[in-house]
């Protein structure tokens, strides 16, 4: 039911036609243009730093709520402060080729499950909305490891809800990494991935704790390799995508996005939105 409501607050302000999705084309030349969203966390920075050492991206555009840490600068780095609850004001920062969305936080974080589902669920909405109205070919989301709208886990199942949501929009093409427990180093450790990372090997292999640097890198070479379809890549072979260098193609998972008779694309009303 929740996830029914979602689905048509989603849609409450715009109406239905049938369109097909058009790509944008390619930057100047055979650059590209990719935006990060949630650069300043840890699967996002480490996405930052490989797309500016990488030559197939001429422009990587940042929006972030506060600068980044590092005081990072670079030729074809463009950060944006924005408040994401007023995220529309930003709809130019969307004219790319590609998007990366690494937005995530936590309860603790948050201090509340509204707060919380407005970053990892509505913040990432709008931006997948945005997206598809500047005709962004490919959107590439960062989710988590057993993602199921019918969960019976607020986490899990907001992330199901989220996935659900972004998978009816008309992209070309959609990639969605679903990371099991994140480890790496942070501005603010947390002591229960600390102890994970130093047990990753006790694990079953699924399960198994997954650095944000081979999360980053699959989503990378995903973001070059810019293969039609909609691929949901799991923790084990997004692990197995950075150790190789290799672009994700099971068939399984590279299946053709409906492209008629979807829904026209409207951002989402944040102030309108409920936990």
């Amino acid at each position: 039911m929740e996830s029914l409501l979602l689905g048509k607050k989603i849609w409450a302000v715009g109406r239905l036609v049938t369109m097909r999705f058009h790509a944008r084309p390619i930057g100047m030349g055979n650059l590209r243009s990719v935006l990060v969203i949630g650069a300043t966390g840890l699967v996002g920075s480490e996405c930052l730093r490989l797309l500016l050492q990488n030559d197939a991206f001429g422009r990587v555009v940042v929006l972030a709520r506060r600068p980044l840490s590092d005081g990072l600068s670079h030729p074809k780095l463009h950060t944006h402060l924005v408040d994401f609850d007023r995220l529309t004001s930003a709809a130019h920062c969307f004219a790319v080729d590609q998007i990366i969305c690494a937005l995530g936080t936590t309860m603790k974080a948050a201090g509340s499950r509204r707060r919380f589902r407005a970053v990892d669920l509505l913040y990432p909405l709008t931006a997948a909305h945005l997206g598809v109205e500047k005709k962004v070919p490919h959107f590439l989301l960062v989710s988590a490891l057993g993602a199921n709208p019918a969960s019976r886990f607020f986490y899990n199942r907001m992330k199901g809800e989220l996935e659900n949501a972004v998978s009816a929009l008309p992209y070309r093409s959609l990639t969605i990494a679903r990371p099991s427990l994140l480890v790496g180093k942070r501005e603010r450790p947390r002591l229960g991935e600390r102890i994970a990372g130093g047990l990753r090997e006790l694990f079953p292999a699924r399960f198994r704790p997954i650095d944000a640097t081979d999360v980053a890198r699959a989503l990378v070479l995903q973001a070059i390799a810019d293969q039609p379809g909609r691929r949901i890549i799991e923790s084990v072979e997004l692990r197995r995508i950075a150790m190789n260098g290799a672009s994700h193609t099971s068939a399984a998972a590279a299946l053709p996005l409906p492209m008629e008779s979807a829904p026209q694309s409207s951002v989402l009303d944040q102030s309108k939105m409920s936990a």
